[in-house]
């Protein structure tokens, strides 16, 4: 990217730990282009934006959170090769005020890199809470490099980290690593001059040799590729720190971060007394209670889903009303039959569906969803699923990618990439899947709330859940593998900010408004074409036996291909091609159950495809598609006739 003025464009790039609030803190000053979780994982790859800091414009790099520079995942390993390889400027290394000791340890890691760095304390209230007070200006000394409090979910101290960042970023010198013990720098020091006898040319010495005595796969490769044998040679150095501490090599180094991380804490900070927290504990053991933890969590998803339903519904009536006078009023100045009419009437019903039937039931629930997420309460939902997860053969990261359905089917199967087993990223994408997001949710809402009640739309919703875990305990079955388990960090309850759920929305519905919405109204053109030429017909006969075979009106089959596109024009076609929003005027309750469990589970959107054939490749994508298309038509036969025991 460039800038336009003459001068060259600075590149500042945020790294931290997961959890530590560094994607918050690019949301507060990148205009929120990039979503922001309150669980590690949820970044993948790298964001990047524009930003217009005073008088200059930077580039703005937010990297995959990480624990260290040793890749262990997909995430990391990307985030370590831009470090390595990429022009950077600045480093603003983000850590966790409230976990400084542990969060130091990356620090330490980061300055062997020789990078020009500052350190940005985020999450300063949540350390005073626990009665840590964190003097600044003496770690700054220590470090030899400057230091900023900030709280990003609140914007607090964001300003003056990034105006004297940018003045920074051109003056300050690359970070100096901290001195180890006389052993370990003795190692270090005999491994750096055996690489510079040997010609092993490399433009970060002292960080290849603690990698190569940490055992570091790429770096141990890296080293064989240039110099043969060198693995062999550096077995001796790792053996000269066994020896002399008694442990594995990578296991002294990290233990020697470890400590002067210690140390640093013990002389910048101060731990007093803790702020009264025993609310906070008591709500989490019952929301992570192992019987409590469950009926609570469905008790918080019946209320999401009926608050969204009841709000849908008492704004849907009205809007529908004024479109619908809209739509008479037309009719009195041209004919119905005339082309003009079915122009007209057509865009004003693909307009009207938008506003009328999936913003009142989409808004709310991407806004209810964003609330729970910024509370904290997604990662409790996550710790308490994980058991569930390993049952089926799963590792238990995979939870992260089906929590991320429920907003968009294409994130969740991209969050896949920080699972690092092919056969785990297969199955954890199919069933992302089957997982409603909000496209296919605004069909449940909107249809079988709507019409059915909101305590249907629950049911089916359970049932969509226990379909799912059923998907992946066959899909376990059939490819065994025993799994690890799951560290995943649980973030303190804070109260969330308006300015950052209200976009964190926004991002997320505008896909509908820029992407969906054009597509519903060419739809809705398409439609009253077709029915104006009387081609509708001939196209519902090729699709008549499968509407027999699960006993719906013939006149839905149109509206089937238009779920490829997106999931919800699959229930507003549903309106144009029977000719009115008053669907149980010529559907049965059993046939818009019908209707709507085959539209939940058929074949992945166009968008969600394309994705998956990035991420798995054509055959596994055929694969899983052709599955969701035959659990399709199965579910929703076997709803045909059970559905009446209940309607």
């Amino acid at each position: 990217m460039k800038n336009s003025s003459s001068a060259p464009c600075l590149r500042l790039v945020l790294i931290g730990q997961p959890n530590c609030g560094k994607s918050t803190l690019f949301n507060q000053v990148a205009g929120y282009r990039s979503i922001s979780t309150n669980f590690a994982g949820a970044t993948v790859s790298f964001t990047s934006s524009l930003v217009q800091i005073g008088d200059q414009t930077i580039e703005l790099i937010d990297l995959p959170g990480l624990y260290s520079l040793t890749a262990i995942d997909p995430a990391t390993e990307a985030a370590k090769q831009f470090l390595l390889f990429e022009k950077i400027d600045l480093v603003v290394n983000v850590v966790d005020a409230s976990l400084l000791c542990r969060s130091l340890e990356l620090t330490l890691q980061m300055a062997e890199l020789g990078l020009p760095m500052v350190l940005c304390l985020n999450m300063i209230d949540e350390a005073q809470r626990k009665g840590v007070e964190i003097d600044g200006e003496r770690l700054s000394s220590l470090l030899c490099a400057p230091v900023f409090s900030t709280i990003a979910s609140k914007g607090i101290g964001v300003e003056t980290l990034f105006t004297r960042s940018v003045k920074y970023a051109r003056s300050i010198s690359p970070m100096h690593p901290i001195t180890m013990s006389k052993h370990v720098e003795t190692a270090i020091r005999s491994v750096v001059d055996w690489m510079k006898q040997c010609g092993l040319d490399f433009d970060k010495p002292r960080l290849l040799a603690i990698k190569l005595l940490e055992h570091d796969p790429y770096y141990l490769d890296l080293a064989e590729k240039r110099l043969p044998g060198a693995v062999e040679k550096i077995k001796v150095y790792q053996q000269m720190l066994e020896e002399a501490h008694g442990q594995p090599s990578d296991q002294v180094i990290s233990a020697e971060r470890h400590a002067k991380s210690m140390e640093l804490f013990e002389e910048v900070a101060r731990v007093g007394s803790r702020s009264s927290s025993l609310w906070r504990d008591r709500i989490d053991d019952l929301l992570m209670h192992p019987i409590v933890g469950y009926v609570i969590m469905l008790a918080v998803l019946y209320l999401l889903f009926v608050s969204v339903f009841k709000l849908g519904a008492f704004l849907e009536t009205p809007i529908l009303a004024f479109f619908q006078s809209l739509s008479d009023q037309m009719a009195l100045h041209w004919s119905v039959d005339s082309f003009t009419y079915h122009l007209l009437n057509s865009l004003l019903q693909g307009f009207s569906g938008g506003v009328s039937i999936v913003l009142p039931y989409l808004f709310p629930f991407l806004l209810l969803m964003a609330l729970i997420e910024d509370i904290g309460y997604l990662p409790r939902m996550a710790f308490l699923t994980d058991g569930i997860m390993h049952r089926l053969g799963l590792h238990g990261t995979a939870i992260i990618p089906l929590l991320l359905g429920y907003g968009c089917t294409v994130p969740a199967v991209m969050a896949t990439r920080i699972i690092t087993r092919p056969r785990d990223r297969f199955i954890a994408s199919t069933l992302a899947l089957f997982v409603p997001c909000s496209a296919r949710m605004t069909l449940i809402l909107g249809l079988v709330g709507f019409y059915l009640g909101g305590a249907y739309a629950f049911w089916l919703l359970l049932l969509n859940i226990v379909i799912i875990l059923g998907i992946g305990l066959v899909l376990s079955r059939l490819s065994p593998e025993e799994t690890p388990g799951m560290i995943m960090e649980i973030p303190a309850f804070q109260a969330p900010g308006v300015k950052v759920v209200l976009a964190k929305t926004w991002l997320r519905i505008k896909d509908f408004i820029v992407i969906a919405w054009p597509l519903l109204i060419l739809g809705s053109l398409f439609l009253s074409i077709t029915e104006w030429l009387h081609w509708q017909e001939g196209i519902n006969r090729m699709f008549s036996p499968l509407t027999r075979l699960l006993d719906l009106p013939e006149k839905v089959g149109l509206t089937i291909i238009f779920g490829v596109l997106r999931k919800e024009l699959s229930m507003l076609m549903l309106f144009q091609s029977l000719g009115t929003t008053e669907v149980l005027t010529v559907m049965t309750p059993v046939q818009i159950m019908v209707f709507t469990v085959f539209i939940l589970f058929y074949l992945p959107c166009l968008a969600t495809f394309g994705i998956m054939v990035r991420e798995l490749g054509m055959r596994k994508t055929l694969l899983a598609s052709a599955l969701s298309l035959f659990l399709a038509i199965w579910l929703a036969w076997l709803t045909r006739f059970i559905a009446p025991l209940f309607l």
